[in-house]
């Protein structure tokens, strides 16, 4: 599977921008999608992810309320909503696909339930957006 993310940009703090990723060479049916980002200088985090089925979804705290992960099975492609945008969510947003899951701690922002999240095997090349104050 090969997954192309689009639609990152410059936006104003307040602002909203929605990115989406978008899979080639097989069906995202079977696998849980994810969306990370990676600011300058630091490392990569979580920042979403959704089920196979979107019935469980799960969001980093700082994102929580103002993020919306989605996915369109038809379309093969998930997206993620971004509104109030700080210059704090200034980073590449990568996309992500996998079908298993491992260990995490418990009550982490990413466990989807038990304990566990979602492990990623495909990613994007990412998409780059800036949050201007």
């Amino acid at each position: 599977v090969q997954l192309q993310a689009s639609g990152g940009g410059l936006v104003q703090a307040g602002g909203s921008l929605s990115v989406s990723c978008a899979a080639s060479g097989g069906s995202l049916r079977r696998y849980a999608l994810g969306w990370f980002r990676q600011a300058p200088g630091k490392e990569r985090e979580f920042v979403a992810a959704i089920s196979w089925s979107g019935a469980i979804t799960r969001y980093a705290s700082s994102v929580k309320g103002r993020f919306t992960i989605s996915r369109d099975n038809a379309k093969n492609t998930v997206y993620l909503q971004m509104n109030s945008l700080k210059p704090e969510d200034t980073a590449v947003y990568y996309c992500a696909a996998g079908d298993r899951v491992v260990q995490t701690s418990l009550g982490s922002d990413d466990d989807v339930g038990n304990g566990f999240k979602y492990e990623y095997d495909y990613w994007g090349q990412g998409t780059l957006v800036t949050v201007s104050s």
